[in-house]
């Protein structure tokens, strides 16, 4: 191929590249949309005419709507309240899309009880709406509510005896975003106070923003107490854009940043390994020197000593395993924050939450996580502050 040839190619390329994007994400907005519309306003019910060019009107607005708020909310010039409304508004229509479906299902059992229409498909909209609401609402205050306490015992066979019973707190993915969650921060960092912990940990995702638009509810972060450290790694969302700045600052907070490096923590005589390593995303940041590095991480440690890992994503743990790693501790996952949106969560990671074993040797434990990202909801996946007390096992 000539070079000029090749280079009208490329932006050819790119061109069909945008083309298909922008296809399959309408493809997702309609389906989105359009189930909840179909089975609330005109599946059968005969609603009066102007409920249905009311309800119709609704849905075309909160779809055209939708793509403006999160680019103005998500994009360059980050506008709180375009994020909470665009945020807002994925929350709410994942739950009717969802709810819309299985009220499809109820259709047919209430066909095949021979329900005829309109009354079959009324009581199919009324059940999705009445649903829709509880959850909302429900999902609303468990998602700004204080994360609940989550105790587990970890045995570690290689701990030695002075470092059986070390309270580990765990406090992830607390994604302070644009709906102002301070006062909520210092009621988190009162809980984990209370925890009498011995090493404090944050795997990341602390913000949705810059260190200047979420100081005030990062601030609480500062006065987090632990016996023998306070550790912090980077999550995905540090790499859209201020990881440096994150890390820095949380460093000025007085947190040991674990950017692919250890220390090591003792009690009773016996000693323990703390690294962490970048978030997987990290490599593709364009930041130099960002990447997950385990063996830059655990360069210099004693082979005879348990290691913790610090490591932002579940599937880290595969070099978790590779370098020896006694327990790893992420985050990311939040449960599926929204039910079932857990089932898509699993098929990138290799636990969506708790406690489970990779390899003879190490074991993972994930985070649900104390915050939430983007809807400000949780739906069958409460948030939570993990409590972990290692045993020698």
């Amino acid at each position: 191929m000539a070079v000029s040839e090749a280079v009208e190619a490329a932006p050819t390329r790119r061109w069909g590249r945008v083309l298909r994007f922008g296809a399959v994400l309408t493809s997702i907005l309609l389906l989105l949309f359009g189930v909840p519309w179909w089975t609330l306003v005109v599946s059968g019910a005969a609603w009066p005419t102007g409920a249905v060019v009311a309800g119709t009107v609704l849905f075309a607005v909160a779809l055209l709507a939708f793509p403006a708020l999160m680019v103005l909310g998500h994009g360059p010039r980050r506008v709180d309240a375009a994020a909470v409304a665009g945020d807002t508004a994925l929350g709410v229509i994942w739950v009717l899309f969802v709810w819309a479906i299985a009220g499809n299902v109820l259709r047919l059992v209430l066909t095949a009880a021979s329900v005829t229409d309109p009354t079959r498909s009324r009581v199919v909209a009324v059940a999705v709406l009445a649903v829709s609401a509880v959850l909302v609402a429900w999902g609303y205050v468990e998602a700004m509510r204080v994360p609940r306490v989550r105790r587990v015992d970890v045995a570690i066979p290689r701990l030695g005896a002075g470092l059986d019973g070390l309270r580990v707190v765990l406090l992830t993915d607390t994604h302070y975003g644009p709906i102002d969650r301070a006062g909520w921060s210092a009621r988190v960092t009162e809980v984990v106070n209370g925890l009498d912990a011995d090493v404090v940990c944050h795997t990341g995702d602390i913000a949705d923003g810059s260190v200047d638009q979420r100081r005030a509810q990062a601030a609480p972060l500062g006065a987090v107490r632990a016996r023998l450290a306070r550790t912090y790694v980077t999550g995905n969302h540090e790499y859209f854009g201020e990881a440096e700045t994150w890390l820095g600052h949380m460093r000025e907070l007085g947190w040991e940043a674990l950017h692919n490096r250890h220390l090591v923590v003792e009690r009773g005589g016996d000693r323990l390994v703390v690294a962490g390593v970048d978030d997987r995303t990290a490599a593709g940041s364009g930041l130099a020197g960002h990447r997950a590095d385990h063996a830059a991480a655990l360069a210099g440690a004693d082979p005879e000593l348990p290691v913790l890992l610090l490591a932002h994503q579940p599937k880290q743990v595969a070099a978790a395993v590779a370098h020896g790693v006694d327990l790893q501790l992420s985050g990311h996952t939040h449960g599926g924050q929204i039910w079932p949106f857990h089932y898509l969560v699993r098929l990138d990671q290799p636990v969506v939450s708790g406690l489970s074993r990779h390899g003879e040797r190490t074991q993972l434990y994930t985070s649900n996580g104390a915050g939430f990202w983007g809807p400000p909801l949780r739906i069958f996946a409460r948030s939570e502050i993990a409590l972990l007390t290692l045993r020698k096992g």
